[in-house]
C-alpha cells in the first residue's frame, strides 16, 4: 500500500508528479497538470511522487467526463490514495470559500510557508476548516452473543440503510459530551462508558469523524422525526442493511461483530 507524507516538499519528488483535478466536487487523477493558470495546492508526497490538488474552474473539464465523486472513487484506489483525494477536495473547497476576508471583505492571499489565507488589509488569517463530528455505536446488554446494538435510519439517507448515530460537536463541548447529547436528542437514550475507537477524515466537505462505543444506561427509543426515520436494537445475527466499508460506521459495526 502506498505511504503518504504531507510534511515533505515537492523538491523531494524523485518519481514525478501526480495531479488530482477537483472539478466541482469530483476528482480526476492524472500525471498532467492541466492549464498552468489553474490554482494548484501541494498535498504531500505519495511514496516518491509529489501530489497536487488542482482547482479546475467552472466550465472546464480536463477529464472529458471521466471524473468521479469520492464515494465512487473509493474501491478504485487504495485507501491511502482515497484519503489523499479527499484532502485535495477539502483544501480546494477551503480555498474557494476563503478568497475574501470574512472580517473586512478584502481579497485574501495564500501564504507561502503555511496553509493559510491572509487578509492584506486587516491581517486576519484563515486556516483550513475542520468540523469535528462524533459517531457512536451504542450497545445494550452484557458482552456476548446476545448483546444488541442500536442502529438508526437517518432522514437524509439515500436508501433503507441503518447506521450508527452521529452529529457535529458544538462550541464549548467535549467529544464525549457530544456523544451523550446527540444520542439523547436523536433517540431519547442515556449512555455511559463512552470509549474512543478511532477516527476518519470525512471530506464531505470538511469533517473529521471521531468514533466511539457507548453503553445504554436508561431510556426507551423515541426518535427525533426531523433527524431519524427509525431506530432499533439489533442482534449480530439479524442486522439490517448497513453502511459500506468506506465509512467509520462500518468499521465500528464490524469491530462489534467480532467482539462476541
Amino acid at each position: 500500500m502506498p505511504s503518504f507524507n504531507p510534511a515533505l516538499r515537492p523538491s523531494d519528488a524523485v518519481g514525478g508528479h501526480r495531479y488530482i483535478h477537483v472539478i466541482g466536487a469530483t476528482v480526476f487523477v492524472d500525471d498532467r497538470p492541466g492549464d498552468p493558470t489553474w490554482p494548484r495546492h501541494f498535498l504531500g508526497m505519495l511514496d516518491d511522487e509529489a501530489v497536487w490538488g488542482v482547482d479546475v474552474p467552472h466550465g472546464d473539464d480536463p477529464s472529458y467526463g471521466a471524473a468521479t465523486d469520492l464515494y465512487s472513487y473509493y474501491g478504485r484506489a487504495s485507501e491511502v490514495e482515497w484519503l489523499v483525494a479527499g484532502r485535495a477536495v477539502q483544501l480546494i473547497d477551503w480555498a474557494r470559500t476563503h478568497r475574501f476576508c470574512g472580517r473586512c471583505g478584502a481579497a485574501t492571499e495564500a501564504q507561502p510557508h503555511e496553509r493559510a489565507m491572509k487578509c492584506p488589509s486587516c491581517g486576519l488569517l484563515a486556516f483550513p476548516r475542520l468540523a469535528p463530528a462524533m459517531i457512536t455505536l451504542v450497545t445494550k446488554g452484557a458482552p456476548g452473543a446476545d448483546q444488541q446494538a442500536l442502529l438508526a435510519r437517518g432522514v437524509q439517507f439515500r436508501g433503507p440503510m441503518y447506521s450508527c448515530l452521529a452529529g457535529f460537536v458544538e462550541p464549548g463541548e467535549s467529544l464525549e459530551g457530544a456523544v451523550e447529547r446527540e444520542v439523547f436528542e436523536e433517540v431519547g437514550l442515556s449512555v455511559g462508558n463512552i470509549q474512543y475507537r478511532g477516527s476518519q477524515p470525512w471530506p464531505f466537505p470538511h469533517s473529521l469523524m471521531v468514533g466511539f462505543r457507548a453503553e445504554w444506561t436508561a431510556g426507551d427509543i423515541v426518535c427525533d422525526p426531523e433527524e431519524i426515520v427509525d431506530a432499533q436494537w439489533f442482534t449480530r445475527d439479524a442486522l439490517p442493511s448497513i453502511p459500506p466499508h468506506i465509512s467509520i460506521a462500518r468499521k465500528l459495526i464490524d469491530a462489534w461483530l467480532v467482539d462476541a
